[in-house]
């Protein structure tokens, strides 16, 4: 089984004004990422609103993903849900649906303790046979899965790729130092994606590469390529953009800059609003610095 690896657009979930699922919108964002080159993408990320989703409209995304890649690139479901049961269902659709992986993040309510995240991701490994990533995200999910959890769960032969989102470098130094090869180490924090590279993480889950597909990916490219000098000035371009998003409100920011290039990015389901007039000014000329407007 080859290991995925690059930059994937971790993609919103466009919806129309009245909150339904834009799915022509939909579609055509994803035939825009892969002709922008990008190296794969995911549906049902964080970005993609996947707790405000209900199951059925969760699988109908997954089908439409895989449907409209139609093999192109790579595809990552998230499939993640609070309870274990949920989860392994999900996952179990993901597989069948035809995903190349699926993105797993804790339990996101009731604070689990070490062992209970053990437990959960043993029994979702033992129950679907899919490449899985965890996805640490305590920001998010309101517990850390700290660096000797990882190093137990890189021992099941599915757990295969880790998406490390605590936005602490030291950390990425110590999972490397502990778990070695047996568990890709990914970046899920934007402004620290050129670091991850260095250290030889072999991929960036990118909410800026829905708005700059092909800049992320070639950030990948270039140090794959050890063309350092040229990765990092190409870095030091995004990096105002990147830590704008990564300041909060990253998901109505990145749907904003969206509607303002011209893609299918509408508005955050409710209780998630919009950015202010005032933001959208500020987010306007960050992406007209870049050139992207």
């Amino acid at each position: 089984m080859q290991k995925l690896s690059g930059t994937f657009t971790v993609m919103v979930t466009p919806f129309a004004p009245d909150e339904q699922l834009d799915e022509k919108g939909f579609r055509e964002n994803i035939d825009w990422y892969i002709d922008e080159g990008i190296h794969g993408v995911i549906c049902l990320g964080s970005t993609g609103e996947f707790a405000n989703l209900s199951i059925e409209e969760r699988k109908s995304v997954i089908d439409i993903t895989i449907d409209q890649v139609k093999g192109r690139v790579p595809v990552i479901a998230g499939t993640a849900a609070n309870s274990t049961r949920e989860t392994i269902e999900m996952t179990k659709y993901a597989k069948d649906a035809g995903a190349d992986a699926a993105l797993i993040v804790a339990p996101f309510y009731g604070l689990p303790t070490q062992e209970d995240l053990y437990e959960h991701y043993k029994s979702i490994s033992e129950n679907v046979s899919i490449p899985i990533m965890v996805y640490n995200n305590p920001g998010f999910s309101g517990v850390d899965m700290l660096p000797p959890l990882i190093e137990r769960l890189a021992a099941f032969d599915n757990i295969l790729y880790l998406k490390e989102s605590t936005g602490d470098i030291k950390r990425v130094h110590e999972l490397l130092r502990r778990c070695g090869d047996s568990i890709d180490v990914w970046c899920g924090w934007d402004d620290l994606a050129y670091e991850f590279f260095f250290l030889g993480c072999r991929g960036w889950v990118a909410p800026i590469a829905n708005f700059m597909p092909k800049t992320a990916a070639e950030l990948f490219t270039l140090v794959e390529k050890k063309e350092y000098e040229k990765a990092k000035a190409l870095f030091f371009n995004m990096l105002p953009l990147l830590s704008y998003l990564e300041e909060g409100q990253l998901l109505a920011k990145v749907k904003e800059a969206m509607n303002m290039i011209g893609k299918a990015g509408g508005k955050p389901r409710r209780p998630f609003l919009p950015i202010t007039g005032e933001q959208r000014g500020e987010l306007r000329r960050m992406l007209s610095e870049v050139g992207l407007i």
